[in-house]
């Protein structure tokens, strides 16, 4: 998935990263073994019956990775946060468990949601929530409530009209405890602190260094399997969310376990030691 030409973002206010350095990515120290949970699209049923395999399994030193598109497509966003917020409230209160033990990706259904809030900035604000709304964010505008024929009618009465919009946008978000700070707190990847495991949504561009991957990590994705050396040093990158939704695909620096959740497939979650090795694997 690319934005098309037709809907580029192209102003400096919503392509260039606000978010410092430092709170960009989550980082994993001194955890052992690293659970890591494909994109959900808003199947909460499927993520709960996953967090209740995960909860049985779990040993001291665990981490736990979200890699993306929590929302998007289905239309139960919000019963997916609360159940992703109520599973973090357990997670973290183990002994020895850490709030930064877990970590919740950006992926490209939370990039467009992100710019959807940033629409009055688009220079050409219909054609951009056109093609968002055809690409999983209809769905979950109506899972808070929000009728998508009033943003359309707002692109069309130009900035002040979005603002507008969006600030309702924003309110019906508010209105959901903990929601609109679970989706503030993303980052655009994690790793392990020793470089052992990176984790990503969709991708990474291995001509460019961790830090300079911007829109790789959410529109990238072509040839990630094929990856001739370790990228920036780690033993393995793991990504979450594969557009041919091609399941749990192992190569010598790469593994990609999107089963297709959100299409038709079901949700996939695996458990990873530090030297790249799948210890566990479930889905639902």
């Amino acid at each position: 998935m690319a934005w098309p030409q037709a809907a580029t973002l192209s102003s400096a206010a919503m392509s260039q990263p606000r978010t410092p350095a430092r709170r960009r990515f989550g980082i994993l120290v001194g955890r052992r073994r690293v659970w890591a949970v494909s994109s959900v699209h808003a199947e909460a049923d499927r993520l709960r019956t996953i967090h209740n395999a995960i909860e049985r399994r779990l040993l001291p030193g665990d981490a736990l990775v979200y890699l993306g598109n929590m929302i998007g497509r289905g239309t139960a966003v919000r019963e997916t946060l609360d159940e992703l917020l109520s599973f973090r409230r357990s997670f973290i209160s183990r002994p020895g468990a850490f709030a930064s033990d877990l970590v919740y990706l950006r992926g490209s259904q939370e990039e467009m949601w992100q710019k959807l809030l940033e629409l009055q900035f688009a220079p050409n604000p219909k054609e951009v929530y056109g093609w968002m709304l055809e690409h999983g964010l209809a769905a979950t505008l109506e899972g808070y409530g929000i009728e998508r024929n009033h943003g359309l009618s707002a692109t069309r009465d130009g900035p002040v009209a979005i603002t507008r919009w969006t600030n309702e946008v924003r309110a019906a978000v508010n209105g959901a405890p903990g929601h609109a700070n679970l989706l503030t707190a993303l980052r655009r990847a994690a790793y392990t602190n020793g470089n052992e495991l990176l984790f990503v949504h969709a991708g990474i561009d291995p001509s460019r260094p961790l830090t300079a991957q911007h829109d790789s990590f959410w529109w990238g994705g072509a040839g990630f399997l094929d990856l001739a050396e370790p990228f920036g040093g780690f033993v393995k990158v793991v990504r979450g969310f594969d557009k041919h939704h091609g399941g749990l695909q192992q190569a010598p620096f790469a593994l990609s376990m999107d089963r297709g959740c959100g299409f038709g497939g079901p949700l996939a979650a695996a458990c990873l030691t530090l030297d790249g090795q799948i210890a566990e694997a479930y889905e639902a």
